[in-house]
């Protein structure tokens, strides 16, 4: 098996430095997600250190996470309310709750990082079981862009340089299997240190044919968290499926 099949890998290697003002602002989607909630209850595949699930329980509804990593729960447990939210340690593919939730979501890519074939076909099975009859399942991820890709690959990217050390990002994808491999080196007076990091990516329509597999359809598809119209030039895309 792959380190890289390892769910709580990511939480491990990123979590101290997790919440360091880098990720995007929560507000749009949490936006998003409440006015489609129906009340709750939800839940937040990743849950991570509770960028999205904290603003969106401090409106009022009830959310549970899942997270492979206790790193990032343990911060999650250290902020405001962050107490108060279960959270069930596993494999989001497993998706490890009872449910019914009227909303699950998943944001940020976080789909891509399960990286084993089969994975993400059953996390949505998984997703299934669980939601209300007309719940909603929310993805966020990225389009993936081949000529980003190419261009990508052939850079070593310096993510930073000081007197005592220097930060460097290499990628290798494999086309054929859909995947990627990123590594950030670090060097310093202490040796070198590695954060590997991968991927299986997928394209919409690949995605929606996962749903469909699992009694899903495709309900609305927007470009971003702002409603913006989706079309062949957008980066990105947020999905809603629903149940029934």
């Amino acid at each position: 098996m792959s380190l890289l099949d390892d769910p709580g890998l990511f939480g491990r290697l990123w979590a101290a430095g997790y919440d360091n003002g880098s990720n995007p602002d929560p507000a749009p989607a949490v936006d998003f997600l409440e006015g489609l909630a129906d009340g709750g209850p939800v839940l937040e595949l990743a849950i991570g250190t509770g960028r999205v699930a904290l603003p969106l329980a401090a409106r009022g509804l009830a959310v549970e996470g899942v997270e492979a990593s206790e790193e990032m729960v343990a911060r999650l447990r250290a902020k405001p309310g962050g107490e108060q939210l279960p959270v069930a340690v596993g494999d989001m593919a497993d998706v490890p709750v009872s449910g019914p939730f009227t909303l699950v979501y998943l944001v940020y890519n976080t789909l891509f990082n399960l990286v084993r074939a089969g994975r993400q076909e059953e996390c949505f099975r998984n997703v299934a079981r669980v939601l209300a009859p007309g719940g909603a399942f929310v993805i966020e991820t990225y389009v993936p862009d081949p000529v980003d890709m190419e261009r990508t690959e052939q850079q070593v990217q310096v993510w930073d340089v000081t007197e005592d050390s220097a930060t460097i990002r290499l990628h290798r994808f494999d086309r054929a299997a859909q995947t990627f491999v990123r590594q950030t080196i670090r060097f310093d007076s202490a040796g070198v240190h590695l954060k590997p990091f991968g991927m299986r990516y997928a394209w919409p329509e690949q995605i929606d044919q996962m749903a469909a597999q699992a009694g899903l359809r495709l309900a609305d598809r927007y470009a971003d968290w702002h409603r913006r119209p989706f079309d062949a030039e957008s980066k990105s895309h947020v999905s809603v499926y629903r149940r029934g």
